[in-house]
């Protein structure tokens, strides 16, 4: 095993690289399936945690972005972002490990505390990390494989977080049900395993060889500036800064919607979760190769309008007029929410390793990814701000037509509190699609011929495959039909 960057990889060292990437991926993922998301709140809800603590741990991961500055620093000194990432990831992930035994050595109130003073660190060292890594795979993936690449590896990634999600979620229901007073044990345990996947995928990594990098030693603060000097990714910076900000204006409080407002059951909504992220793995795979085929650019104009449809469809969620009307609209929201982030999130990725130039990668993608953070964060802020303004607040209008001594109301639009609000979030994405347009990339294709070009493929899917049922071979016909999108 060498941390030594490599002058020249051959295709064989390359092919084991990404295949060793890949795993590490799904050791991370498993790490964060036991560790993160509404797992870790459950947790420090269980600890007592208050409502601006539980604010504080969701800040923490893009608050941390800033950091990545540090990774800028130490790859420009050292010259060797492999060693980087891994010294970083263990630092990252130990803490994990330390969080697993803090019920046995803290009161409960102190814990929490304890709590968010470990996972600084997890995330900290882990954007450091990150950073080092997104440079690293930009110059060992080859340019003409990312949309694939990356589509697959998110695909296993995914699908992967769907399965332990279900089942954690399963047994945790199960102990507080059965066994309430090992609750705190459980979490324990959770944290202890994802820990020690954490631990593996370091392995992975650091089997996996790194091609030596080039970068220009100008003064660090001018490095910085670069990016900003560079027309075209200043525009990809304002593209993703403002798309971020839309998005996170609105689509943090769709659970506390459909809670609050909706009345959904809890079960519910992790099974509408669920159907979205199925839609985003089985769709993943054909965004990766079409962005591959015409740009990262086509793919991001084909997918942003479904899904701004689907945030404005948020607004009208109520209108249906009974509970299972609204339920079956969810159903649609997410399915194709999940289609079109799939595409979305593909794209921007790649499109910010494919602008950034070779030599200065690391710094084009840390100041991107700092700038999105800074979006990301101070939106919630403002849809907070918002949605208590829109509380007391409601625009109806509608048709009414009387006769005969009776009279018929058809609504239209309703929009009261968290409508307007996901109205706002919906037309700020919208504007942020005309600077899209002003960002060259490379091998761009017209959207409209590549919209022309899937309809046709799929037609003739469909037709081939219809004539293939009707000449006896259903089954057989419906497996290639669903080959085209899987």
């Amino acid at each position: 095993m060498s941390f030594k960057p490599s002058e020249n990889l051959s295709n064989e060292e390359v092919k084991s690289g990404l295949k060793l990437v890949i795993a590490d991926g799904l050791f991370a993922e498993s790490m964060v399936s036991f560790t993160g998301g509404a797992f870790l709140v459950a947790m420090a809800i269980h600890m007592g945690a208050s409502n601006f603590q539980l604010g504080v741990l969701a800040a923490l991961p893009t608050f941390s972005s800033i950091f990545q500055l540090v990774s800028v620093w130490l790859v420009r000194k050292y010259k060797n972002r492999k060693a980087i990432a891994v010294i970083a990831n263990i630092l990252a992930r130990f803490p994990l490990l330390i969080i697993a035994v803090l019920p046995y050595l803290f009161t409960t109130s102190t814990s929490v505390y304890v709590l968010i003073f470990f996972l600084f660190f997890h995330y900290y060292f882990g954007s450091v990390a990150g950073a080092s890594w997104n440079s690293w795979m930009r110059d060992l993936v080859p340019t003409e494989q990312l949309g694939t690449y990356f589509s697959h590896r998110s695909r296993l990634t995914q699908s992967l977080n769907v399965v332990l999600s279900l089942s954690i979620a399963f047994a945790l229901d199960y102990i507080k049900a059965h066994y309430p007073e090992s609750e705190y044990e459980a979490y324990s345990v959770m944290f202890l395993i994802g820990g020690g996947f954490g631990m593996l995928g370091i392995v992975m990594l650091a089997r996996t060889p790194e091609p030596q990098s080039h970068m220009v030693n100008d003064n660090l603060f001018q490095l910085l500036q670069k990016p900003l000097k560079d027309k075209n990714f200043r525009k990809l910076l304002a593209f993703n800064s403002s798309w971020a900000f839309s998005l996170n204006l609105a689509t943090p409080f769709f659970s506390v919607y459909m809670m609050k407002t909706l009345g959904i059951e809890l079960s519910y909504i992790i099974a509408f979760g669920i159907i979205a992220q199925i839609s985003s793995i089985l769709s993943i795979k054909v965004w990766g190769r079409y962005s591959d085929r015409y740009s990262n650019k086509t793919i991001i104009k084909i997918c942003a309008p479904i899904y701004i449809l689907c945030i404005l469809s948020w607004a009208f969620t109520t209108m249906p007029g009974s509970h299972t009307g609204t339920l079956i609209m969810l159903v649609l929201i997410n399915i194709f929410s999940g289609i079109s982030t799939a595409g979305i999130n593909l794209g921007i990725g790649n499109i910010g390793m494919k602008l950034a130039p070779k030599d200065e990668a690391i710094v084009y993608l840390s100041v991107k990814n700092m700038t999105v953070a800074f979006f990301s964060t101070i939106a919630p802020l403002v849809g907070g701000l918002l949605a208590d303004f829109f509380a007391n607040h409601q625009l109806v209008w509608s048709f009414e037509w009387k006769g005969n001594g009776t009279s018929s109301v058809l609504p239209l639009v309703d929009l009261k509190g968290w409508s307007f609000f996901f109205m706002i979030g919906g037309l700020m994405a919208l504007y942020s699609l005309r600077i899209l347009g002003g960002i060259k990339e490379q091998g761009e294709v017209d959207k409209d011929k590549v919209v022309t070009y899937m309809r046709s493929k799929l037609r003739k899917s469909v037709v081939r495959e219809a004539k293939g049922i009707y000449t006896g071979k259903p089954l057989a016909s419906l497996r290639k039909a669903f080959m085209f999108f899987f």
